[in-house]
């Protein structure tokens, strides 16, 4: 009796592949401010949070509550952050992106008005506003790629802080162990050409090859579903 494959176990949603959420220090969002009002607040402390590698910082604001926000480059204790469309082009500050001039740096960019941030939030990222039209405004994301953005979405002024963290070598396996189990990944990642034939598609045969095309349908089942998934092209571009 054969058992299922990596691909058909994660797509179970078992404990091993789930994200472990208990480590989340809190959704950071953007904070919910009035329309049209600007909204005010300190920088109490600068945290770690386990569930990411970019700090996070805790801002206390003038309507009394606090809450933990992405910390971007430049921010420190006791820095005052303002959040709304008056709020001044700043390091931290929280604009709508229809009120940021070209040219400059972002991060955590909503992807729709008041969804409190959803692209541009890994350590060392940044995306760059580059025009802006009526009705829509144009910005570089980190992969080079051109987005169009309502210019009611909000984002952070500046460079999410914790950059250059994958400059750094790991040096030993051991290492990314620790890194992998606190994402609940797995490690180490075995080749599906290194297994046997009742453990993978492409396992099995008189010397290490994949014995099938590699590229398969979106709508393969989970035991097939390995490879290049619906690629629209493989190989060496020329």
């Amino acid at each position: 009796m054969g058992k299922r494959i990596i691909a058909q176990r994660r797509g179970k949603g078992s404990p091993t592949f789930t994200a472990p959420s208990h480590k989340f220090k809190a959704e950071l969002m953007h904070p919910v401010v009035a329309a049209g009002a600007t909204l005010k607040g300190t920088v109490i402390d600068v945290e770690h949070d386990t569930a990411r590698a970019a700090p996070i910082i805790k801002v206390f604001f003038d309507d009394g509550k606090s809450q933990l926000i992405i910390a971007t480059e430049g921010v420190a204790v006791g820095q005052i952050i303002e959040c709304g469309p008056a709020a001044e082009v700043k390091a931290g500050n929280i604009l709508p992106v229809g009120k940021i001039p070209e040219g400059i740096l972002v991060c955590n960019i909503e992807g729709k008005p008041n969804d409190g941030g959803k692209f541009t939030r890994s350590s060392g990222t940044h995306a760059i506003v580059v025009a802006h039209e009526e009705g829509r405004t144009s910005v570089q994301m980190p992969s080079g790629q051109l987005k169009w953005f309502n210019p009611e979405c909000r984002a952070v002024i500046g460079v999410v802080a914790g950059g250059g963290r994958v400059e750094k070598p790991f040096l030993k396996a051991g290492k990314v162990y620790h890194k992998m189990k606190v994402r609940a990944k797995r490690f180490p990642r075995v080749r599906g050409v290194a297994m046997n034939p009742r453990d993978h598609p492409f396992g099995g045969g008189n010397r290490q090859h994949p014995c099938r095309s590699t590229t398969v349908s979106r709508n393969a089942p989970p035991g097939a579903k390995v490879g290049h998934i619906a690629a629209r092209r493989t190989g060496r571009k020329r």
